[in-house]
This record gives structure tokens, C-alpha cells and sequence, in this order.
């Protein structure tokens, strides 16, 4: 949806929205139902390809983790104790909270498995409403995070080194100026 005077105009649709969900890309995370927000993209740490869901470390307050346990047998899922997510308003359930799993899943135990489907995401600057399954939530490795870091750090470093000794040219030349 898109804020246009004072109208709401849908563009779910759109093909010349994004298509990779970038950490610089702030957005809220709503179900698709109700249109709740139930988390932003500040704490979405990746995505689970494989069960279409989104890994979140945290949740709004209208997310309720279900008192039932469920024991998967089957699926991707197997032998993963979970309970259900569902949107406070609308009552669906819109994912899953793994509390055991095997070691090939270690990484969903306690994160919030928000199903892609059941989500639709509202982009900040583009002021636009997309599905979330045309959206991909992958993050880069930190390693390749640490090495750009690093990287601009050195230009900078490069940069203000230079700026220095231009400023020293500078000053030895004003200084032998005046002393002449």
C-alpha cells in the first residue's frame, strides 16, 4: 500500500518493487489478514528457505506464542518441538517458535518463524505494501560484512592521511611565506 494524499493505493502487484530485502531497507512486517504489524525488519537475522519463513530474534506484542506444543514427525520440520505464532486480532496463525531441535535446526531454537505467506511487508521508503514472498530475507555472511567495513575504513584512512599532509604542505608553505 502506498500513502498517495489521502488515499491508500495498493501495489502488491508491482514488478518495479525489490525483490532482496537489504538490512538499510527499514520495514514493518504485517499479517497478510488483519494487517497487524508483527515485527520489523531490525529484527529479522535471515530467512529459513526451506519452511518459507522469516527468522526473527524478536516479535511485537501482538504475536502470541500458543501454550500447545506440537511434535513434528515429518517434513522439513521433523522431530522439532514447536508452538504456533498467531496475530492477536485476527487469531491466525502466522508461524512458529521452535523449542527443540536436531542439530541440523539449532539455528531456529527460540527465533520466531514467521511464515512468509501469511506476511506482507510495508517498505518505509518507498511507502509501498508488498508481499513478503516476493521478497528475499537473506543476509550476507559476516565475514563479507567485516571485510567491506574494513575496506572503507582503509579509504577513509587513505583519505584523511593525505588531507593531513596536504594541510602540512600547506602550513610549511604558509609559514615560510611569512617569514620571508
Amino acid at each position: 500500500m502506498e500513502f498517495d494524499e489521502s488515499l491508500i493505493v495498493e501495489r502488491i502487484n508491482d514488478l518495479k518493487m525489490i525483490t532482496a530485502a537489504e538490512p538499510e531497507d527499514l520495514m514493518t512486517l504485517h499479517c497478510l489478514q488483519c494487517n497487524t504489524v508483527l515485527a520489523d525488519s531490525l529484527g529479522v537475522c535471515g530467512e529459513l528457505k526451506r519452511i518459507d519463513s522469516i527468522m526473527c530474534i524478536r516479535v511485537t506484542n501482538d504475536v502470541v506464542v500458543s501454550d500447545a506444543l506440537e511434535s513434528v514427525r515429518k517434513g522439513e520440520m521433523a522431530n522439532c518441538i514447536c508452538s504456533h505464532l498467531k496475530c492477536r486480532f485476527c487469531n491466525c496463525v502466522v508461524g512458529k517458535v521452535v523449542h527443540a531441535a536436531p542439530l541440523h535446526l539449532a539455528a531456529t531454537r527460540s527465533v520466531f518463524l514467521l511464515n512468509k505467506a501469511k506476511m506482507s511487508c510495508y517498505i518505509l521508503d518507498s511507502s509501498s505494501m508488498v508481499k513478503a514472498t516476493s521478497l528475499s530475507f537473506d543476509l550476507r555472511p559476516l565475514q563479507e560484512t567485516v571485510k567491506e567495513a574494513r575496506q572503507e575504513f582503509e579509504e577513509q584512512l587513505d583519505l584523511m592521511a593525505h588531507t593531513c599532509s596536504r594541510l602540512a604542505d600547506m602550513s610549511m608553505s604558509i609559514s615560510s611565506q611569512s617569514t620571508n
